[in-house]
């Protein structure tokens, strides 16, 4: 019965990461099918926790995420989770032994979103783009090196600065949304009542160093993980460029994103990419 249980909560976490991320769940299905159902359920466990402090506004969202840990942690123990998406993710962190500083890390900052809502130091942005990005990529990184652990200290680094170059993404395509419906604002020392061309050119010339730095671990991945990576790697270095190219004004007005059909083509060229050997 377990087993079966086992089998619907991973089902569950599948489907929020297709239902919230399009893009990121076509990169899953890239990744080989002994690890893609892990990610999966990483995903599942934290897109709830970052949908509780975003967008469930009609409750308290500081009870609801105190509750969230606090079954998480009963899972741990007890190896079960009657919540579908803790079973799932349990089960993953027993699984690959994924530290439990990483979790820690990340519901911190999912915690920060409560209430803090500017970043004055480049301290404090560091703070939380590890545990909201960060770490996550290091979840990730164990499923792919399934447990070996030279190779995880080997990819550590650049897989944080790609967990880093997503989310700084994110951050610049949803301002609209973050600083009129969230009232944040993550950037600092950048004025965002009049976001100048000059500064977006200052954030996205940081985003690429992390680019560079994540590529050089990303072709060193095991062959199981590659592919799936590379997919996402390239999408949102597209995104990049698209708003590299868009004014400051129209980002802060509207949320740039990638066309389906460019996301095809993107599929497509790097399959050719992937089976040459060449990224």
């Amino acid at each position: 019965m377990k087993l079966m249980f086992d089998e619907y909560s991973a089902a569950s976490a599948k489907l929020i990461t297709k239902k919230y991320s399009t893009s990121f769940s076509l990169a899953v299905k890239l990744l080989s099918p002994e690890i893609r159902e892990n990610i999966y359920n990483i995903y599942g466990f934290v897109r709830v926790a970052d949908e509780i402090v975003d967008s469930f506004h009609e409750y308290e969202k500081e009870a609801l995420l105190d509750k969230f840990e606090k079954e998480y942690y009963n899972s741990l123990n007890a190896g079960i989770s009657l919540n579908p998406i803790l079973n799932a993710f349990q089960k993953t962190v027993k699984e690959f032994k994924i530290d439990d500083h990483l979790v820690q890390a990340f519901l911190k900052s999912m915690r920060t979103d409560l209430t803090k809502k500017v970043y004055h130091t480049i301290e404090e942005f560091n703070e939380y783009i590890y545990g909201s990005a960060d770490v996550v990529g290091l979840m990730c990184l164990k499923v792919f090196v399934k447990g070996d652990q030279k190779k995880y200290e080997a990819l550590k680094a650049p897989a944080m600065r790609l967990g880093s170059a997503f989310q700084k993404v994110n951050f610049l395509r949803d301002l609209n949304a973050d600083i009129n419906t969230l009232d944040r604002t993550y950037f600092p020392d950048v004025d965002f009542s009049s976001l100048s061309n000059e500064d977006k050119i200052k954030i996205i010339a940081e985003i690429e160093d992390d680019f560079n730095a994540a590529y050089e671990g990303l072709v060193k991945l095991p062959v199981s993980a590659k592919l799936g990576v590379f997919v996402a790697y390239r999408y949102y270095k597209k995104l990049l460029a698209k708003l590299k190219q868009t004014e400051a004004k129209k980002i802060m007005q509207e949320r740039i994103r990638v066309s389906d059909p460019r996301k095809l083509m993107i599929l497509a060229d790097s399959y050719v990419r992937h089976i040459a050997g060449i990224y």
